[in-house]
């Protein structure tokens, strides 16, 4: 798999795997999320290719403090192969060249499968509770 930065021209295949991979939720529009993200650290957003199609993403962001994932997601035909696990390499060599000291982020708690995935590459729960207020709303 190569990895490499999202380009504008991936947007249909990336969402596609979005969708695939369930990470698309009615509150979240992903071409808004992509258009966001391509505001901030543009660099951090990257894609994983096989055979020239996208088959993995990943969205890493750092605001000075913590660095955060989101969007991690390796098509089903495509995972149990590493890749997951390199494009969280990816990212964490650029969020620790950035500075970074930490890196969060958040699963939903009915994912208990990747919950596991990110304990086995050194990821531990913490004892927080996750808070957020939605400041747009599409309806």
């Amino acid at each position: 798999m190569q990895i490499r930065p999202f380009e504008l021209q991936d947007e249909e295949q990336v969402i596609a795997l979005w969708k695939e991979c369930n990470l698309v939720v009615p509150q979240n529009d992903p071409k808004k999320d992509i258009q966001r993200k391509l505001k901030v650290n543009p660099e951090l957003f990257l894609v994983g290719v096989v055979d020239d199609k996208i088959v993995a993403t990943i969205m890493g962001g750092y605001e000075g403090h913590r660095g955060w994932v989101n969007y991690l997601a390796v098509s089903l035909s495509h995972q149990r192969k590493g890749y997951g696990r390199q494009m969280m390499e990816a990212v964490e060599v650029k969020l620790r060249a950035m500075g970074c000291a930490k890196i969060n982020l958040q699963v939903r708690e009915t994912n208990l499968a990747v919950v596991e995935f990110y304990k086995a590459i050194g990821y531990n729960l913490d004892h927080v509770i996750g808070m957020g207020k939605r400041l747009e709303h599409d309806n």
